[in-house]
């Protein structure tokens, strides 16, 4: 806390945090092949990323949620016993960006059946084969901002709470809000994954997720003037 006996003014931080199962599940797919030729490892390439992209679009999957956001060719080298560099062959690749929806069941848990997030990718990872690589997930909720109109209320009552114990020892009161200034923390999903190698029923095993929670936080720094 800080006063201004002259100003007649007190300044308090508050903190709040608010807290939510994330719905949106946002997974990179890449696609890397290896041939004698650009031509052959190009073409490849496409054509594991179509088998994805079909899996994907076969369980539901938007367009607009498949991106790709990379693509690669490039030499595959090897060392020689001679200190030397010698090409093998090239490799070419491709990456996708895949947004998944509505995530969480009404008990704020993966969905586990064949809508879910687990068995959508499953199904990709099949498709795709040996080629397939998997670059990690980010979770996030859909409706952010209102997270933070929660984690914002959280901030004030803090501020306020204690700005009014201050106020009543010193036989003050408070008056208006002079100023109000605000420090957000983004949202930071926590999930927890277990992977698992197996093939169940000729598909790829899917990988367990569970969601954990998403928390924003907030901090604001109010002045109030005394009366």
């Amino acid at each position: 806390m800080t006063s201004d006996n002259a100003i007649g003014t007190i300044t308090m931080i508050g903190s709040g945090s608010a807290s939510a199962t994330p719905d949106i599940m946002r997974v990179n797919i890449s696609v890397e092949t290896r041939a004698d030729t650009v031509a052959a490892a190009y073409a490849r390439a496409g054509q594991r990323a179509d088998a994805v992209i079909g899996a994907l679009r076969a369980d539901g999957v938007a367009g607009r949620d498949i991106n790709t956001s990379g693509l690669t060719v490039r030499a595959d080298t090897v060392w020689t016993d001679g200190n030397r560099e010698q090409l093998v062959g090239y490799i070419a690749g491709t990456s996708l960006t895949v947004t998944l929806r509505d995530i969480a069941t009404d008990k704020g848990e993966a969905k586990s059946d064949e809508t879910g997030p687990a068995a959508i990718i499953a199904h990709a990872v099949d498709a795709g084969g040996d080629d397939v690589r998997l670059g990690g997930l980010t979770l996030a909720v859909a409706d952010e901002e209102a997270l933070m109109v929660r984690a914002r209320d959280a901030a004030w009552d803090h501020a306020l709470g204690k700005a009014e114990q201050y106020v009543y020892r010193a036989s003050r009161t408070l008056g208006p809000v002079v100023e109000i200034t605000e420090n957000i923390s983004g949202p930071v999903p926590q999930p927890r994954i277990a992977f698992a190698a197996n093939k169940v029923g000729g598909y790829a095993e899917s990988i367990p997720v569970e969601l954990g929670e998403s928390e924003l936080s907030t901090t604001i720094r109010v002045t109030w003037q005394l009366v």
